[in-house]
C-alpha cells in the first residue's frame, strides 16, 4: 500500500467531505480515504498495482473540486 496527501479546495461543508470520499473510496485499489474539511485535504491509502495518484486527482477533479 501506499498512500497519497492531496490539498483539496472547494469543499464547503461536511457534505462535500463525504461526496469526496465516496469518490475515493470508490475507486479500485483504493483500502481507505480520509477527508477533512479544514484545512482541505484527503489521505488515501491505495495499491499501486491498481491505481495511481493522477488518477485519484482526475476523480476528486471531475466531482467539482480542485487538487494540488
Amino acid at each position: 500500500m501506499e498512500t497519497l496527501n492531496m490539498k483539496i479546495s472547494g469543499m464547503t461543508c461536511m457534505g462535500c467531505v463525504g461526496s469526496v470520499k465516496r469518490v475515493l473510496n470508490g475507486i479500485a485499489g483504493v483500502a481507505g480515504a480520509e477527508v477533512s474539511l479544514t484545512p482541505g485535504s484527503a489521505t488515501v491509502s491505495y495499491d499501486p498495482a491498481q491505481t495511481n495518484p493522477d488518477a485519484l486527482k482526475a476523480a476528486v477533479t471531475e466531482a467539482g473540486y480542485d487538487v494540488s
